[in-house]
């Protein structure tokens, strides 16, 4: 090797490990990159299984990796006659229960944590639990910041809003108090009329910059890193409409049936429970328009735009673009599981729809004729929630005399859970004297050369709403648009004479209703 190659191969050397250096430095990121207001996060139904099993593991875990202010307190707040120790020794069990990992910090966080019982619609229990933030405020120093989370029933929503609005608490600025925020859990709602309600009850006390709609899809590290591939990169963006895309997946499949919440998942559905948020927000990230900046109110202009430009179902011809089912009996990981009917707390003849398969159209320049397949439902074959974007055939193929007709089309799918890949499928020649192609995957795991702390969806939310970031967090005009496309076709399907007509079942351990070819057929 000549002194020349010997100082190239060096330079290769040096640039080689400066790369590697700097993907280590990035990916040793920080969970917050700007102070949090020090605040009493205040939970509603704090003897609830949304409180044990995510909110304060949650809290916890963003406590343990330094994403807390200095300064914080945690108030539960529920009807049982608990003692501060009797919400401690709970929280200290559901934090063992979930594994959080590390718990050598307990000692430390717990000491935040304190209840008042409360009666949800008793003005004098919020008027002693105002005594108590301002006393927590003077102990803790959290200059009257307040977080008051509703992890409770939807049918409660309006009644605590109302109760803490007359007791003074959603009042900032005044009387010692600094910011107020409220976080409701979907659903907002059950069709427009009461998602309309619900907002204008809320605003009595609180104006729109204090309410977060929690939508915790949208806290998925990979769901944020759709608008990082699409809008970070110069790649795929300029393919990301009708020229070069036949159709789109979006895909939310579970393999658990209705749980614990057979008695909400009755009166809801899956389109309720399913397309009226998480669906629709994965689709707005999908096809969006690129927003001129990376701000909040931005990012949440071009989503409305997307539900602003969907096409109505024809209703009279409604079987042709949605399928409904609901899951009988099968096997899940190999153990029988009871079907929908079977479950406790169901009826024994429902009619509601567990699967749902939807075929939706935008009316817009980007992708005007472009099908986008949404599906959604509960005891199917695999865990798995994607975004499965299908290019167009070659316009032209010059192998057409070697290969035939049909040559297999790019894929990239998005993966959200329990995946989070990011997968391109293309051609390429087997090796070999044959001229015959194969299809190959390029993968990326979004976990790769990252050894930072990693935030998982409600440590996310609760940061952001802490921090006053509504970016993901939906936006009341939004939830009417995305209501006023669902509500025609819920109505349609649930107030026909025999709503159980167009109900199809399914084993459950399968992948819906459709046979492959009926599923070919309808997405072809």
């Amino acid at each position: 090797m000549d002194r020349g190659d010997k100082n190239r191969n060096q330079e290769g050397d040096i640039f080689a490990k400066g790369h590697a250096r700097d993907l280590g430095v990035r990916a040793q990121a920080c969970v917050i990159d700007t102070p949090v207001d020090p605040c009493t996060v205040v939970i509603f139904g704090a003897s609830g299984d949304l409180t044990a099993r995510k909110l304060v593991p949650s809290l916890y875990n963003l406590y343990r990796n330094h994403g807390l202010p200095n300064r914080f307190a945690v108030v539960g707040c529920s009807r049982k006659t608990w003692t501060r120790e009797d919400f401690q020794d709970a929280m200290e069990r559901a934090v063992k229960e979930v594994e959080v990992g590390d718990t050598s910090k307990w000692s430390e966080f717990v000491r935040a944590l304190a209840y008042q019982p409360v009666t949800y619609d008793s003005l004098p229990s919020y008027e002693k639990l105002a005594t108590v933030l301002r006393e927590t405020d003077e102990n803790h120093k959290t200059e009257g910041n307040r977080v008051y989370y509703l992890a409770l029933p939807p049918s409660l929503y309006q009644t605590v809003a109302e109760m803490l609005g007359q007791a003074g608490l959603s009042v900032e600025g005044e009387n010692g108090n600094g910011w107020s925020r409220i976080v409701i859990e979907k659903p907002f709602g059950r069709d427009l009329e009461t998602a309309v309600e619900l907002n204008q009850t809320l605003h009595k006390s609180f104006k729109e910059h204090q309410i977060y709609r929690i939508d915790h899809y949208l806290a998925k590290e990979t769901v944020q890193n759709v608008l990082v591939f699409r809008f970070g990169n110069a790649i795929f963006e300029p393919l990301w409409n009708r020229s070069y895309i036949d159709h789109v997946r979006i895909i939310a499949a579970e393999t658990i049936g209705v749980e614990h919440r057979a008695g909400y998942y009755e009166e809801a559905g899956v389109l309720r429970d399913m397309f009226q948020n998480h669906m629709m927000q994965l689709l707005a990230l999908t096809a969006m328009d690129p927003p001129s900046l990376f701000e909040a109110e931005r990012v949440r202009d071009e989503k409305l735009e997307v539900f602003q430009a969907l096409r109505p179902l024809n209703l009279d011809k409604i079987d042709e673009d949605l399928i409904l089912g609901q899951y009988g009996p099968g096997r899940i990981g190999g153990e029988k599981v009871p079907g929908y009917r079977e479950e406790p707390r169901v009826s024994s003849d429902s009619v509601t729809p567990t699967f749902a398969l939807m075929r939706v159209f935008l009316d817009n320049w980007r992708w005007q004729g472009v099908p986008f397949y949404l599906m959604s439902g509960k005891r199917l074959a695999r865990k798995s929630t994607e975004i499965v974007i299908q290019f167009k055939q070659v316009p032209h193929s010059m192998f057409r005399p070697v290969l035939g007709e049909h040559i297999a089309v790019n894929r990239l799918t998005l993966g959200i859970q329990p995946d989070e890949k990011i997968k391109l499928t293309f051609q390429t020649k087997n090796p070999g004297a044959t001229f015959c192609l194969r299809s190959v995957t390029m993968d990326f795991d979004y976990h790769e050369n990252y050894a930072g702390p990693r935030l998982d969806a409600y440590e996310k939310c609760l940061l952001d709403c802490m921090q006053g970031d509504h970016m993901l967090f939906w936006r009341q005009d939004a939830v009417e648009l995305s209501w006023s496309f669902l509500t025609p076709i819920i109505d349609q399907c649930e107030q026909c004479p025999d709503p159980g007509k167009r109900l199809r079942f399914y084993a459950s351990g399968s992948w819906g209703p459709l046979s492959s070819d009926e599923l070919e057929q309808f997405i072809s």
